[in-house]
């Protein structure tokens, strides 16, 4: 077994270490994570730069990149063959609703996809990093499983973890991603200089939480586990689209 590891907190947070050392029993795993923070960069790659990779002393990768500049090297250069899974997080603070879009965390995991191996993106729901040893518990009995029921390669798992001892943790809930409210409005400051400066408002809080949501079952002590799918179109407009299109002629051209 091989799992490729990589995050958004950058190679030294709390929860790469923890959920390192958790699957290590599993297999081996490589760690390839950014070198700074990078949560919210979604899936952006560099490519206005070149990228470098470096060795931290305890044997992890860090690239400085994004998270999915991590993945994306590994699988295309670092790495001697395709891992058999990718594993991301765990991150510190959670991943749920439109939170997906925008997190580093999935993006790595969703690099992963991208390129055909099996991807989990693992997060803790409050930050601050409480009861991170119980969530780590969590992903390696959630990789433990997989390694002896796999799903499937075309697996994309978005999975959050409730901040609590792995003895009061409830059950695993097939969940779908909640909604939220807009976000809070930028923080305007000014920089020594006098001039404005703006920083992005705190996410927005659960619009729709039902039951059956990420936010109901994190809510109610769960860990809610949610399978991603990459398609964007909106399948529901295609019909309508396609009737408005028909209505369209070429304007004639001026003699």
């Amino acid at each position: 077994m091989k799992i490729l590891l990589s995050n958004d907190d950058g190679y030294l947070a709390p929860g790469l270490a923890a959920l390192h050392h958790a699957l290590a029993p599993l297999g081996e795993v490589v760690v390839v994570a950014p070198e700074h923070n990078r949560s919210g960069a979604s899936n952006s790659l560099t490519l206005w730069r070149p990228l470098s990779v470096f060795t931290a002393a305890n044997g992890f990768r860090y690239v400085n990149g994004t998270p999915t500049d991590c993945v994306h090297v590994a699988l295309t250069g670092l790495l001697d063959g395709k891992p058999d899974l990718v594993v991301s997080g765990i991150n510190n603070g959670q991943n749920m609703g439109e939170d997906t879009l925008y997190s580093g965390t999935v993006a790595a995991a969703t690099e992963g996809f991208l390129f055909g191996v099996p991807s989990i993106a693992f997060s803790l729901v409050d930050k601050d990093w409480a009861h991170l040893d119980a969530a780590a518990r969590v992903a390696a009995d959630i990789v433990q499983h997989w390694l002896r029921v796999p799903l499937p390669a075309h697996t994309l798992l978005n999975v959050n973890i409730p901040n609590r001892p792995y003895a009061e943790m409830g059950t695993w809930r097939v969940t779908r991603l909640g909604k939220r409210h807009p976000s809070q409005p930028v923080i305007r400051a000014s920089n020594p200089h006098g001039e404005p400066v703006y920083w992005i408002g705190a996410a927005g809080a659960a619009l729709d939480a039902s039951e059956g949501t990420d936010f109901h079952a994190v809510a109610a002590g769960d860990v809610s586990l949610t399978p991603l799918q990459l398609d964007l179109t909106d399948t529901r407009l295609l019909p309508a689209l396609c009737e408005w299109t028909r209505g369209w002629r070429r304007p004639e051209q001026p003699a």
